[in-house]
């Protein structure tokens, strides 16, 4: 009786205390949730030293509010877009890509416009701006302003007026028994001597197939002059014709000392050289008897957020801190990349580079890259026949109607 007195007792002054709000006070629960969020990160597999310093830097900046699990892989940010839209939603939450892909990611829906534009734009060089963007509409973050080409030498070798024309620097390169590099296996390096000719290439207004005039048998130069010119300079013994890894190979061994590169590699050859190294405009090349002006192509490097991403505030958090001002001047110090934000692009660090000067030099010289995806093959094809020196003996004019044949299929 007492047992059963005492739970009647025990239920009757629950019952009360709930009658008068008495119940014991919940869990407290108002503090913010911390979030955990896996984010995956494609760039180049020479930035990884730089980019875990980077996301190291976010992690701690963010601590409060998530807790992080930032994956690098490497991709090379040349073809980015062909792998990405090969999966969407299995790529990269953040990716590191060159600006002439941007229209193709916008279109095919990889990229959303950028929430903050204005906050961007104002803070970055107007012309990375218009290469992040479509149509006026900020697509992507821009991350620096140098994706472009210029020549590397070695000061022990060349005078300044050497470098001044390549025909001449390669006479005192097969004197020295070295080497001129230049990758004709890249059709991005061809456009050197067709550029500044008044042969042309480019997209069509339907932003997807390219014209181009390459084997034209008029004008003052025609795509046979530029052939026979490309075919003199692979049949001299100072030059070859060499990837930009081989290319680096042969700086450090002491055969190469000159080539065209870009400020990726300045680190690399400063501590090659040391004192002689030296960086100057692209040359030019002796073409029909005359000095024709070597051109380039140029552009960004941009950073995108994947629209099927999983956590698409915080990849934005993470595209914009990977591009903000402070780490864009890491990039310079760790890797030599020429700024797209203003302030750091005007810095006196980067102003009294020698690669970054030699690159605005180029700028004179040098076009936005805007071609379509069936540019590449056909001039590396092309390219590779001179580099070898037309083995076949085949006409250079019916090669050129193959090359532009393939350029501007659609």
């Amino acid at each position: 009786m007492k047992r059963n007195f005492s739970l009647l007792l025990s239920i009757g002054m629950f019952l009360l205390l709930s009658a008068c709000g008495q119940e014991a006070p919940p869990a407290d629960t108002s503090g913010p949730e911390r979030q955990s969020v896996a984010l995956t990160v494609w760039g180049a597999e020479e930035d990884e030293a730089l980019l875990q310093e980077i996301f190291a830097s976010f992690q701690t900046q963010y601590a409060n509010e998530a807790s992080f699990q930032i994956t690098y892989q490497p991709q090379s940010e040349s073809n980015c877009k062909d792998v990405l839209l090969g999966d969407l939603e299995g790529g990269a939450d953040v990716f590191a890509f060159a600006d002439d892909q941007v229209s193709a990611l916008a279109a095919a829906g990889g990229l959303d416009p950028i929430e903050n534009a204005e906050e961007i734009n104002g803070a970055n060089l107007t012309a990375a701006v218009e290469a992040a963007s479509v149509r006026g509409t900020l697509y992507a973050y821009p991350l620096t302003a140098d994706n472009g080409y210029f020549l590397y030498y070695n000061k022990a070798f060349f005078s300044e007026e050497d470098v001044q024309n390549l025909n001449q620097m390669l006479d005192a390169a097969a004197a020295a028994g070295r080497l001129v590099s230049m990758d004709w296996s890249s059709a991005w390096y061809v456009y050197a001597f067709f550029g500044n000719t008044g042969l042309t290439v480019g997209l069509n207004e339907d932003g997807i197939t390219n014209y181009c005039t390459w084997n034209s048998t008029e004008g003052p130069i025609t795509g046979v002059d530029v052939a026979q010119a490309m075919l003199a300079i692979s049949a001299s013994p100072g030059f070859a014709s060499r990837t930009d890894t081989e290319f680096m190979e042969g700086v450090r061994n002491g055969s190469v000392i000159a080539g065209i590169s870009g400020v990726w590699n300045a680190v690399a050859i400063q501590e090659a050289w040391g004192e002689n190294a030296g960086a100057a405009k692209l040359p030019t090349f002796t073409c029909k008897g005359e000095n024709v002006q070597m051109a380039s192509f140029s552009g960004c490097k941009l950073i995108g957020v994947n629209a099927y991403s999983q956590h698409p505030e915080w990849a934005a958090r993470l595209a914009e801190w990977i591009t903000n001002e402070q780490n864009q001047r890491l990039r310079f110090q760790m890797r030599g990349q020429g700024p797209s934000n203003k302030n750091a692009a005007n810095s006196p660090e980067v102003q009294a580079s020698p690669a970054i000067a030699a690159l605005l030099a180029q700028s004179e010289f040098s076009q936005l890259q805007r071609v379509g995806g069936k540019f590449w093959d056909p001039v590396t094809e092309f390219a590779m026949n001179c580099a070898r020196g037309n083995p076949s003996g085949a006409s250079l004019q019916a090669q050129l109607d193959h090359m532009v044949e393939g350029v501007t299929a659609r």
